[in-house]
């Protein structure tokens, strides 16, 4: 007798009531999630695009130009002053943020463990403080009057005398960048403590034991193990820094004479100092498409490492 694997294995008429059940109830329960992103993520993001090809401010009606925004934006001196700027901040900050972030991961993680938390919490500590209050704190720091960079510079012979470090266009972007470093680094901590610390010991021990240095141990096995996680951070870390605004907004409003602009600020500065809502959601277009193809790379270059 022959039997058929397809009858053999057909479910029940009950079973088939359950999984529909069980389909419908999940579907009900991501509704809400999927009703928010459609309404605030994905409506947007239409709207955005939509919006990049009209002449569009708050006091007349919305004209239909094309890509005229799009052709402006090129042609714009403070727009490519603040592409310039952002690519910067990005190519600086992340090679920087993701050596560091690893270099104090490799130390603090064979610590004892109540050091170790320690040092996780006193380097994400910026990340939860806040902002507004760390920026504060910084401005504070640079003051060209009381500040203490210009105090410790003066008294140890460094300066001759104070600098206007944010209101300098030699120094102020190098001050921004140095503050986005320092909020930067906490979350990537974390991560990679996190990630070494499940590296196969074992395999550490085998290759210590066949005569490997800590430099090849490191590089043969901890790298392979913890690349998904440095390619997260890469991915996020570039995202963040195409998207600095906060500190330019609180220390520099893009100055002095639209040095520290960035992408994001001018974005700003378009859309609800000047009311350009067009041009603005063009630029928001140009940046929305650079970090994608960016992050597209990325991902490739890691894959391509597995």
């Amino acid at each position: 007798m022959v039997f058929s694997l397809k009858s053999a294995v057909k479910p029940s008429k009950r079973s088939r009531v359950l999984v529909r059940k069980e389909t419908t109830a999940a579907y009900l329960f991501l509704l809400p999630s999927l009703i928010f992103f459609l309404g605030f993520v994905i409506f947007p993001i239409v709207l955005c695009v939509w919006t990049s090809f009209f002449d569009s401010t708050m006091n007349s009606a919305d004209v239909f130009v094309g890509l005229a925004n799009y052709k402006e934006l090129f042609q714009d001196k403070v727009f490519l002053g603040a592409l310039k700027n952002t690519l910067i901040i990005v190519v600086v900050s992340v090679p920087i943020t993701c050596v560091f972030s690893l270099w104090v991961s490799s130390v603090i993680v064979d610590l004892k463990g109540w050091a170790t938390s320690l040092f996780r919490i006193i380097f994400y500590l910026p990340v939860v403080t806040g902002s507004v209050a760390v920026t504060v704190v910084w401005k504070w720091m640079f003051n060209n009057y009381y500040g203490i960079f210009n105090y410790l510079g003066t008294k140890t012979g460094i300066i001759d005398q104070n600098i206007n470090w944010l209101g300098d266009e030699r120094y102020a972007l190098a001050c921004i960048i140095l503050i986005l470093l320092t909020t930067s680094v906490g979350q990537p901590i974390v991560l990679y403590v996190s990630a070494l610390g499940n590296v196969d010991a074992s395999l550490v021990e085998a290759a210590n034991v066949d005569g490997a240095t800590s430099l090849q141990a490191f590089w043969k096995i901890k790298w392979p193990q913890i690349m998904p996680t440095t390619l997260y951070i890469v991915v996020i870390t570039t995202i963040n820094s195409f998207q600095c605004f906060a500190l330019i907004q609180l220390l520099t409003s893009g100055g002095p004479n639209h040095s520290t602009d960035t992408i994001m600020y001018y974005i700003y500065y378009s859309a609800f100092k000047l009311y350009r809502y067009g041009y603005g959601d063009a630029m928001g277009v140009v940046l929305a498409v650079m970090i994608a193809i960016l992050s597209a790379i990325q991902f490739k270059l890691g894959n391509s490492n597995d």
